[in-house]
């Protein structure tokens, strides 16, 4: 299986500017992402949709305010199933997938088996999510729901990562 510096290694200087300039801000004009990443503008449309058609930039989208949204209410929910063998697992994702309130969906290896984070608007809301529509979710045993009290970093950037 390759390594995050394995994967890294197969692009060149300008691949991870490219990636850097577009995780900073991905609505650059091809005109500005080159100027910005020091290629002329052919080349960089290029090694662009190379970057796309290989995968290693999935898509574009907006980044919306949840808090202009009315949705400050975070909750991370930590799921333990009744049973984990494969049928129950792809029926438990089949089904979460479903739950618009859950931004956020992951498998653990741990004392439980998932980890969801829950946003709506306050809790109230978020005690109907979790007893009307989680709790009745295929295999789930028991929750345990941790209230966030403030966000101190939220999404992935570029900062701090081996590709800039």
């Amino acid at each position: 299986m390759a390594t995050e510096i394995d994967i890294f290694s197969e692009l060149d200087q300008f691949d991870k500017k490219i990636l850097a300039a577009l995780a900073e801000d991905g609505r650059l004009s091809i005109t500005d992402l080159a100027t910005r990443v020091g290629l002329s503008k052919t080349p960089c449309q290029i090694r662009f949709k190379r970057l796309i058609s290989e995968g290693y930039i999935e898509g574009f989208k907006a980044i919306l305010n949840p808090s202009k949204m009315q949705l400050d209410h975070i909750a991370f929910v930590e799921v333990k199933l009744s049973d984990t063998r494969e049928h129950a697992l792809k029926s438990f994702n089949d089904a979460i997938k479903k739950i618009g309130e859950v931004e956020e969906c992951h498998m653990i290896a741990g004392r439980f088996d998932y980890l969801l984070k829950i946003r709506t608007r306050d809790i109230g809301r978020y005690r109907r999510v979790l007893g009307e529509r989680i709790s009745t979710l295929p295999h789930v045993a028991s929750t345990s729901t941790n209230v966030a009290m403030e966000t101190v970093k939220e999404g992935w950037d570029k900062s701090g990562s081996s590709f800039s």
